[in-house]
C-alpha cells in the first residue's frame, strides 16, 4: 500500500509528459533528463523511472543503453503501421460495442463531433475526436484491446499534430456522422467497415513553413 502514492505520481508525471510528446512540444530524439523532470515535479528518482517506463510501453520512449530514455522518432512507415492496427483492432472493438451502444451514448457521440466540427485549434479537434473514439469504443468492455486502442491513437496524434501545428483548418467530419447513422439502423457491419476506412487512410498534403516554402507531410483523418 505504501507505494500507492508513487505509482500516482508517476502516472501523472506519465500523463504530461506524453502530452508534451503527443504535441510536439517536446521534439522528437530528445533526450529525458531524470534529475530536470524529477525537479520540475518534485518527485524522487522513482517515480520518474516508472514514468519513463510508461512512456516506453506506449511506444512514445525508448531506453539507451547506459545514457538513459529518450523520445522516439516516427516515420511515415510507423503511420501505416499504425493506420492498419487501428483500422483491425476498431473494428473489432465496435463490433463487440455496438449491442450495448444506447441512444443517449450515440447522442453525445453527436454533440462531440459537432464540437469537433467547430474546434479552434488543432488540440481543441484532437480531444474531441479521441472522445468520439471512446465513447463507441468503450462498450466492448475489452480493457486490454482498449489500451491498446488508446496507445495506437496517441502515436496517431503525433502525425495529426505535427501536420496541422502551423496551419490548422476547420473541418467537417461526415465519417463520424456516417458511422453513427449505421449505429443508430443496426447496420454494424457498415460502421466496422467505415470506421476502419476512416482510421485507416492516409493522404498527403502540402504544409507552409515559415519560409513559405511548402513542404510535404501527412495527414489522417482521426
Amino acid at each position: 500500500m505504501q507505494h500507492a502514492p508513487e505509482d500516482t505520481h508517476a502516472t501523472r508525471i506519465a500523463r504530461i509528459l506524453a502530452d508534451r510528446i503527443i504535441t510536439g512540444e517536446i521534439a522528437p530524439g530528445t533526450r529525458l533528463r531524470q534529475d530536470h523532470i524529477a525537479t520540475e515535479f518534485g518527485a524522487s528518482h522513482v517515480p520518474v523511472r516508472e514514468a519513463f517506463r510508461e512512456l516506453q510501453a506506449q511506444g512514445l520512449a525508448e531506453s539507451l543503453p547506459r545514457r538513459g530514455f529518450r523520445v522516439t522518432e516516427f516515420d511515415v512507415a510507423e503511420l501505416r503501421e499504425v493506420a492498419e492496427m487501428r483500422a483491425s483492432l476498431e473494428r473489432l472493438a465496435l463490433r463487440h460495442a455496438a449491442p450495448h451502444l444506447t441512444r443517449a451514448i450515440l447522442a453525445e457521440a453527436e454533440e462531440v463531433t459537432r464540437r469537433g466540427d467547430s474546434a479552434a485549434t488543432v488540440r481543441d479537434w484532437e480531444a474531441a475526436n479521441r472522445h468520439f473514439h471512446r465513447l463507441i469504443l468503450a462498450p466492448c468492455q475489452m480493457p486490454r484491446l482498449l489500451r491498446a486502442i488508446d496507445d495506437l491513437q496517441a502515436a496517431s496524434a503525433r502525425f495529426l499534430f505535427a501536420a496541422w501545428r502551423r496551419d490548422w483548418e476547420a473541418r467537417t467530419d461526415h465519417d463520424h456522422r456516417a458511422i453513427l447513422e449505421a449505429l443508430r439502423k443496426g447496420q454494424t457491419d457498415l460502421a466496422c467497415s467505415t470506421l476502419a476506412r476512416h482510421v485507416g487512410w492516409i493522404g498527403k498534403r502540402k504544409a507552409a513553413t515559415k519560409n513559405a516554402d511548402p513542404r510535404e507531410t501527412y495527414e489522417i483523418l482521426g
